[in-house]
This record gives C-alpha cells, sequence and structure tokens, in this order.
C-alpha cells in the first residue's frame, strides 16, 4: 500500500508541475500578445516624412515608391534609367518625386544627396531604403574572374556603404531609418559570384551601422527576402550570362565539368527558380514599410514563406546537412573528386 505520507508528496509534486506549465504557458502567451501589440504601433505624420529609395526602375524598389505614395509619405524614388523614372512617375500621386541615380558613380550619389537636402529641409531624411541591387555575374567560382566579382560588389554593397554614408547627415537631423536589403543568401551561399559576398556584406555592414546610429536615435533594419519574380531571378539574363562565362573558359576546366554540364546548370537554375519563386512581391514590400512606419521596427525581416520556413532555418543547421541540401539543387561535374 502506498502511504499517506508518498500519496501528499507525489500530488504535490503533481501540482507544482501543472502549475510551472501553466505558468510558462501564460507567460508565452503574454509575450505573444505583448509582441503583436508591440509590432502594431506606427510612427506619426506620415505627410511630413521622407523617405529616399534606391532602385525604383522594378521590382520592389517601384512597389514600394507607390506603396507609400499611396500611404501619403513624401518619396524621392531614384531610378536608373529614364523610362523607369518616367514610367514610375506616371503610376504615383504628384507629390512623389524622382531623380537618376547610379550607386556606383560618387559624383551621382552626391548629387542625389543635394537634391534631396532641398527637400527635406531642416526636419531631415525620415528613411533610407537601400533596395538597388544585381546579381550577374553568378555561376561557379572556377568559372568568375576579379572583375566579374568586382561588378555586383560594387552595387550591392559598396554602393550600399556609400550611399548610406553620404546620407548620413540627413538622417540624423530626423532620427531616421536606415532599410537595407540583403538576402536569405546573406546568411547561406548556394553559388559564386560577387552576389552571396555582396549580402553577407550588407549583414555586417547593417550590424555594425545599427550598433554606431543607436547613439544617434538611427535604427536600422535588414531585410531577407527569399526568391522572387524580380529583375534579379531573370532567367534570361542569367543563362546569358553564364553562356558567356562559360564560352571563355579554357578547354581543360570544361572538359572536368563534361560536356552537359552547362545545360544541366541553366535547367537546374530554371527548375529552382520556377518552384521557389514569388511573384507577390508585396511579401518584401510589406516588410520595408513596416521598418519605416513602425514605431519598434525589427533588426531582420524574413520575407517570404521560402525564407521563414527554409532557408534561414537551414542556415543554422551544421554544415555538412546545409551542403547536403544546397547541393541537391544544382549538378554535379564529371571530373569530381571526393576526398
Amino acid at each position: 500500500m502506498v502511504s499517506t505520507d508518498n500519496l501528499t508528496t507525489y500530488l504535490l509534486e503533481v501540482i507544482q508541475c501543472h502549475l510551472a506549465v501553466t505558468s510558462a504557458l501564460l507567460l508565452i502567451i503574454l509575450a505573444v500578445i505583448r509582441w503583436f501589440i508591440r509590432d502594431s504601433h506606427k510612427v506619426d505624420g506620415f505627410n511630413q516624412k521622407h523617405v529616399f529609395i534606391t532602385g525604383c526602375d522594378s521590382g520592389f524598389g517601384n512597389l514600394l515608391a507607390r506603396q507609400l505614395d499611396g500611404k501619403g509619405l513624401r518619396v524621392v524614388a531614384a531610378c536608373l534609367t529614364e523610362r523607369g523614372a518616367a514610367d514610375l512617375a506616371a503610376l504615383a500621386s504628384p507629390r512623389l518625386k524622382t531623380l537618376l541615380l547610379d550607386v556606383t558613380d560618387s559624383a551621382s550619389i552626391g548629387g542625389a544627396v543635394e537634391f534631396v537636402s532641398k527637400e527635406v529641409g531642416e526636419r531631415g531624411l525620415w528613411g533610407l531604403v537601400n533596395n538597388a541591387g544585381r546579381s550577374v555575374p553568378v555561376g561557379p567560382t572556377e568559372w568568375m574572374k576579379l572583375e566579374d566579382f568586382t561588378k555586383v560588389l560594387d552595387v550591392n554593397l559598396i554602393g550600399v556603404i556609400e550611399v548610406t554614408l553620404q546620407f548620413l547627415p540627413l538622417l540624423k537631423k530626423a532620427q531616421g531609418r536606415v532599410v537595407n536589403v540583403a538576402s536569405i543568401l546573406g546568411r547561406l551561399s548556394l553559388t559564386g559570384g560577387g552576389y552571396c559576398l555582396s549580402k553577407w556584406g550588407v549583414e555586417a555592414f547593417s550590424d555594425s551601422l545599427r550598433r554606431d546610429m543607436h547613439h544617434f536615435g538611427i535604427k536600422v533594419s535588414i531585410i531577407e527576402p527569399g526568391f522572387f519574380k524580380t529583375g534579379v531571378t531573370r532567367l534570361d539574363l542569367i543563362e546569358a550570362d553564364l553562356r558567356r562565362l562559360w564560352t571563355r573558359l579554357p578547354q581543360e576546366v570544361k572538359d572536368s565539368y563534361g560536356k552537359t554540364y552547362f545545360d544541366d546548370y541553366v535547367k537546374a537554375q530554371g527548375f529552382s527558380m520556377g518552384i521557389l519563386c514569388s511573384a507577390d512581391l508585396s511579401k518584401v514590400t510589406r516588410c520595408m514599410e513596416h521598418a519605416l512606419t513602425a514605431r519598434f521596427p525589427r533588426t531582420r525581416y524574413g520575407a517570404g514563406w521560402d525564407a521563414k520556413f527554409f532557408w534561414i532555418p537551414l542556415s543554422y543547421l551544421p554544415s555538412f546537412v546545409s551542403d547536403f541540401v544546397t547541393n541537391l539543387f544544382l549538378p554535379s561535374p564529371k571530373d569530381q573528386r571526393n576526398v
């Protein structure tokens, strides 16, 4: 028979266990409620806040410019081409201003700062969105030359750094926001070339900038999109540049990959993009908008279901796991040697 003392002790342990579980659940629920309430608080005075966005010819930048313009913010949209600027202006209100900008040209950036400075006056610049970017050249590392890396790094990383540095005085006036577009490829490198390198660099630059600018009231957020249908993922551009890289390779290098490797690689790119790419760009621009308008913006925004539930979790797993998974997306060279 079980003694009364033992039964009492057992019942007390059961009650304590239930209380601990209940308390933990209540804390979790309260934390979730607090997070959503905190997440929903917005800043005020949209019509007095200026936002400068790079890369607005198409894609995320174009949609964000129109989205913020519709909310009443004062948008200055930077485009690379006159046609891009004209097409955007035709779709927006008279409040939205456009200008031409090459983020690899210091003089062009300086001209943009001068233009924006006149627009914002003493209020300063509320938001800077570093969105401009390019993907090609991209492909196997051995196919690259140094200039192939720098073509991408100059836009995606050095351009982001220089634009930010030149606009910081205006951002400090407004105690504003910097929103930098990185990528899930800034967490998990899938291909060679400058794209992944540049996005890892954007992550590091944004982290250091956030810590430094915290003292001046400037908040810095990083957007980490998964795969979306934009100019960066255009298969015709990627395939054309891959063919350029392949064509110039020495014959012995081509032989090491095999006769069918190029075609297999292009097919793999098309298959992956077809499965992964989302056409709903608003999944990204909603994150950008939140980073600019929320009273308590997040440090990082994973944008897209593939980013949140596949790529970002995969980036935290051991390297041998992520290597195995990423290798599934690409063909193997003919002359492979497993060590």
